[in-house]
């Protein structure tokens, strides 16, 4: 199981929200480079960065951040927050992202993902974020009435590398990941599942990793940054 340290950004920092509330947003670094260049050197295979003022404009605000962060690691990112047109998919892969994470475009234009999925084989993901199972898009501003598996199930052929799941109560709040619910999608589809949310300590990952479902990875964000969760000590515990 893969963890990816989170990187999310607002405003050029890099910053934890608090049930994906933007107004309650705690800055951890100024410095978002020198941020994934620590992760790397700390051992990490993965990063996972997010575009949070992105998410909400419907178009990347931090790519300036994001083009620094790729050009101080040499290890994979994916990147989530305002990616919504083929455009701007073939941009961001083009400038060296391994992998794009459509969230809103999933509910509103799912044929746009199946062609992307198509178009760059393992490079697209779909991201889920969900309250009491009901998706929620727009940077989570907007609840839907689409289910979370309902979507998932909808891209079971479409050649995605993963669905990356987040639970908004759980994130940012450093109460736990809801490991039976990310269980449940992960035996309900094909598709690789990648948790989010609520991730705080190595207990969490090892309940994750033992949950009886094949989870991809797990992401973690504020706990890195409080120093709740050492990665290295993660990152030997999952490999061992």
């Amino acid at each position: 199981m893969i963890l990816y340290p989170a990187i999310d950004l607002k405003d050029g920092n890099c910053v934890r929200l608090y049930k994906g509330e933007m107004e309650q947003a705690t800055v951890f670094s100024d410095n978002p480079a020198a941020q994934a260049r620590a992760f790397a050197d700390q051992g990490a295979e993965w990063l996972h960065l997010v575009d949070l003022n992105g998410a909400f404009a419907g178009a990347p605000v931090n790519a300036a951040a994001v083009e620094a962060i790729l050009s101080a690691v040499s290890i994979p990112c994916q990147l989530g927050g305002g990616i919504r047109d083929m455009a701007t998919i073939e941009a961001w892969l083009s400038k060296g992202l391994r992998r794009v994470i459509l969230g809103t475009v999933a509910v509103e234009n799912p044929q746009l993902v199946k062609d992307a999925a198509r178009a760059f084989p393992g490079q697209v993901a779909v991201g889920i974020d969900a309250r009491n199972g009901r998706v929620a898009t727009k940077g989570w501003a907007e609840d839907t009435e689409v289910g979370m598996t309902d979507l998932a199930k909808a891209f079971e052929d479409a050649g995605v590398a993963a669905i990356i799941y987040t639970d908004i109560d759980r994130d940012g709040a450093m109460q736990g990941p809801n490991v039976e619910t990310t269980a449940a999608l992960a035996r309900a589809t094909s598709i690789p599942v990648i948790a989010s949310g609520g991730v705080s300590s190595l207990e969490d990952l090892i309940a994750l990793r033992d949950c009886g479902a094949p989870l991809n990875g797990a992401i973690s964000g504020r706990a890195l940054y409080d120093g709740k969760l050492d990665l290295a000590k993660a990152l030997k515990t999952l490999k061992a």
